[in-house]
């Protein structure tokens, strides 16, 4: 037994120094055209069940490419991502900010073993959810509620549970495409994949109120995002 919780504390903290590690411009640039594609991939895919409806009154949306998990007996979670906001106070805004950089970490108990790597899209969808991403980090369920999302290219968030909640999230293993709990979850900035790509100083808060020009390698997912997300 006490073999086996060595291997999983190893194994967890191996999937932790990863993304914890800092990063340079070059990941950046990198994680901002792995988000792009999958955005592209489960968005534009003919028989996709992402419902584009709720694109339209999204506030903010994350999109974190390979979440690697891991579980023996414990489990845990790890992946960095980008994380992109309307501007201005309405709705309606067609106008996005350019892409903070965040990182999710979290973990879980039960009987469980094995390891898989997940995309997630996270949908946030009031400005409640835009204060909490600029807050220093929140955890999911606790801090802010959080729903795994409802599927179908029209669904509509139609029980109470995701009528409530601040964040639908959504998850792609193995080509497999489902709404996704991830309740407990930790979600932060990412501070220095901030300042590697924006420069000293550069915070979530700047970059996602518009203080911020986003690089060019931004443009493909700012143009999928101005189709959909009117």
């Amino acid at each position: 037994m006490k073999k086996c919780g060595l291997i999983c504390a190893l194994l967890i903290v191996g999937l932790a120094l990863p993304a914890a590690a800092s990063s340079s411009r070059s990941d950046d640039i990198s994680r901002i055209q792995q988000s792009t594609d999958i955005f592209k991939d489960i968005v534009d895919a003919p028989d996709s069940s992402f419902p584009l409806d709720l694109l339209q009154s999204a506030q903010c949306i994350a999109i974190i490419p390979s979440v690697l998990k891991a579980a023996f007996v414990i489990g845990g979670s790890y992946g960095k991502g980008i994380v992109t906001c309307r501007l201005g106070e309405k709705n309606v805004s067609r106008e996005w900010s350019a892409p903070a950089f965040v990182t999710l970490g979290g973990g879980s108990f039960g009987f469980q073993i094995g390891g898989s790597a997940t995309d997630l899209i996270l949908v946030f969808r009031n400005r409640t959810g835009l204060k909490r991403l600029l807050s220093d980090k929140f955890k999911i369920g606790a801090d802010a509620s959080a729903a795994a999302g409802p599927l179908g290219r029209h669904a509509e968030a139609s029980t109470d549970l995701q009528l409530h909640a601040e964040i639908l999230s959504y998850s792609r293993s193995r080509g497999v495409f489902a709404g996704i709990s991830l309740n407990g979850a930790v979600f932060q900035p990412d501070q220095s994949g901030n300042e590697a790509l924006y420069g000293n100083g550069a915070r979530s808060e700047g970059i996602l109120t518009g203080k911020y020009a986003a690089p060019a390698e931004f443009s493909p997912l700012l143009a999928e995002l101005k189709k959909y997300a009117l």
